[in-house]
């Protein structure tokens, strides 16, 4: 695909998934079914969001290759839109598409504080980190309406329970009364995605996300407020955002980040082919060597799933990332840390109408 992109929007098309073997379309003799023939294609996507009851929140998990047990998404879809998404494809188990819908039609659970209530009160829960952002962001922008990020992290304070947050979004800064009183605490670190420094090329790839400058400022007062502060410079897509590697690691410890890492572009499932036709609407004429760089640290694939090997590239290409990552960390005096949050705390919450015993 190649022409002018859809504005303010990361994926180019709206395919539906064609893992599960669903037709693409399905005719129904609606009148909708020939409305886009009649009246022409809309002419502006509009963001719909859809409140959605679930019976659970914490999602476990037993990866051997990621830091975290548990999670919580408040939302399903993201409007910032980042075309490199790698939770995309789990909109295709709603029969929706992986591209336009993944940041159109979303999904929000305004349960989600009760429900975590009710799980932290059981005799048996035991407390480890709970990573919020995992797979959609808890600060995209219908947080301003809903709120159900920061109902969690009420509930997480009340209980003492600790919480891991990942974000591209300086929203985070709203919620700062709270995080101050859980970082006094030990029970919150932030990590905020600094992808690049061009605010233009990021409009491209992430454009809902906050602008580079902002996501920075976050950081840097997020630092000064004494919370445990990590920038992830994620994803890295070799010829096209690497150059700004050095610069983000320079400015992160200038502002006082404690910690720095960085994760190399992954593109699972539908994410190959919609990051295939983005580089097509932007960079067709790097289009090839960005595509070739990603298969020489993938094994000559488009995506390596495995675990151990997906989130540690491979290669003469990956060992460049790697080296370039190392030294410029040691010219900022910077370093991964990892972040020892409380668990020893933790109290059941009140959960209906039932005061604790201590």
């Amino acid at each position: 695909m190649s022409g002018d992109p859809i504005r303010g929007r990361g994926a180019q098309s709206a395919g539906v998934s064609r893992r599960f073997g669903l037709a693409e379309r399905m005719a129904d003799g609606d009148w909708r079914d020939a409305m886009e023939a009649l009246d022409g294609p809309p002419v502006k996507l509009r963001t719909t969001v859809t409140e959605e009851r679930p019976r659970t929140i914490l999602s476990f998990n037993q990866s051997p290759d990621i830091f975290f047990d548990r999670s919580i998404n408040a939302y399903r879809g993201c409007e910032h839109g980042c075309v490199y998404c790698f939770a995309r494809p789990t909109h295709a188990y709603h029969d929706l598409s992986p591209g336009l819908d993944f940041e159109t039609r979303l999904f929000a659970k305004p349960n989600a504080a009760r429900l975590l209530r009710e799980t932290l009160a059981r005799p048996k829960y035991r407390p480890r980190p709970i990573a919020m952002g995992t797979n959609t962001d808890p600060y995209q922008p219908i947080e301003n309406r809903y709120r159900i990020t920061r109902e969690l992290l009420e509930t997480c304070l009340d209980a003492r329970h600790p919480v891991t947050i990942t974000t591209k979004s300086d929203r985070v800064l709203r919620d700062l009364d709270l995080l101050q009183e859980m970082a006094e605490k030990r029970l919150v670190a932030i990590a905020i995605s600094v992808t690049s420094l061009d605010p233009v090329l990021s409009g491209k790839l992430e454009p809902r996300a906050a602008a580079p400058a902002k996501r920075l400022a976050a950081l840097g007062e997020l630092a000064r407020a004494g919370i445990p502060t990590h920038c992830s410079i994620a994803p890295v897509i070799p010829a096209i955002t690497d150059s700004f590697m050095e610069e983000i690691i320079s400015r992160s410890a200038a502002l006082g980040v404690q910690s720095i890492g960085w994760i190399p572009l992954r593109l699972p499932h539908e994410v190959a082919p919609l990051f295939r036709e983005w580089l097509d609407v932007h960079f067709p004429e790097r289009a090839g060597k960005v595509m070739g760089i990603v298969r020489s640290i993938r094994n000559g694939k488009d995506n390596d799933p495995d675990f151990f090997t997906r989130l540690r590239p491979s290669g003469v290409w990956a060992d460049l990332f790697r080296a370039r990552f190392r030294l410029a960390c040691r010219r900022a005096k910077i370093r991964k840390v990892r972040f020892e949050l409380d668990c020893g705390n933790f109290r059941p919450p009140e959960n209906g109408g039932q005061l604790r015993l201590l």
